[in-house]
């Protein structure tokens, strides 16, 4: 399974009452199908998955299948701390029909390296499905090692990691002693170029949303062997994907799309909205890719 270069971990759109914004979704996925996005991941953090329901998730999921119209594959976040929820969750995700999951490393029960490895091999037998890990250590308290994901490579369905832990030697020594069935992304936008440059595949992104057609030419230039071109979009993109990080995500590619007069409305709580001073120093940024009709006021 190859899941592209280019996968978004989608936001959930909201409506002004809080609930999922449906009509906004399948609007929302046309733009990303548009700008560049091979693959969809569903239900990850930029989803704001904790505070989703069950029942919430699990629409997501259908939401994005159906309005990917098989134009692109779509990856099911299934991840939890909890080994037997993530086996539940996965299942579910292969009955609906997702072309594969994401299994984060679980997060703060702190698993030692072979309780990672055995999470991971659980939920990986449990279904047919593909499989992507997915390493965050700033988030979960849990650091996935080299030697625990080349392990992990070995069974047939893991297929892919996202590596989140901004350590590009780590990919280096990872796709250097993994075969070609095993690929890894970048999940930090500002790292793909230099991920790439050491043979990740791609990035699973957050910025794609807003600069997606920028960073599919920027990577499909460093395939081309054109690196001064890879280079120069890289730097213009460069200050919207670190801005985008200003608050805790997804908060401000939300306060970005609506800039854009796309669909996302406000973050649930715990996350609240950008200040003030935030929306103004991101619509800064985001000024040199917004249409001029949606140019900030003040």
């Amino acid at each position: 399974m190859h899941f592209g270069q280019l996968l978004t971990a989608m936001i959930t759109p909201f409506s002004q009452d809080g609930s999922i914004d449906k009509e906004g979704t399948f609007s929302l996925i046309q733009h990303l199908a548009s700008t560049g996005t091979d693959t969809l991941v569903v239900n990850g953090t930029t989803a704001e998955s904790p505070v989703l329901t069950a029942s919430e998730r699990k629409d997501m999921l259908k939401l994005a299948i159906q309005a990917s119209t098989k134009q692109m594959k779509v990856i099911a976040g299934v991840g939890s701390n909890n080994t037997a929820h993530t086996i539940e969750l996965a299942k579910e995700a292969e009955a609906l029909g997702a072309d594969g999951i994401m299994v984060v490393t679980p997060y703060y029960n702190k698993p030692s390296q072979e309780g990672i490895y055995q999470h991971m091999l659980q939920v990986a037998t449990a279904v047919s499905l593909p499989v992507m890990l997915y390493n965050v250590p700033g988030r979960t308290g849990a650091d996935m090692s080299v030697e625990t994901a080349i392990r992990l490579s070995l069974i047939p369905n893991i297929v892919a990691l996202k590596e989140a832990s901004g350590d590009v030697d780590k990919v280096t020594e990872i796709v250097s002693q993994t075969t070609d069935h095993f690929q890894v992304y970048s999940g930090d936008d500002s790292l793909t170029l230099p991920m790439m440059a050491v043979g990740a595949t791609g990035v699973v992104s957050v910025a794609s949303h807003i600069v997606g057609l920028e960073m599919k030419e920027m990577m499909q230039a460093l395939h081309d062997g054109e690196f001064q071109h890879a280079k120069t979009i890289h730097q213009r993109i460069y200050p919207v994907m670190k801005g985008l990080f200003m608050a805790p995500n997804p908060t401000a590619v939300k306060a970005a799309l609506t800039a854009f007069n796309l669909p996302a409305g406000s973050v649930r709580l715990p996350l609240i909205p950008l200040t003030d001073e935030e929306n103004h120093a991101l619509h800064v940024l985001l000024q040199p890719f917004l249409p001029q009709t949606t140019l900030y006021a003040n």
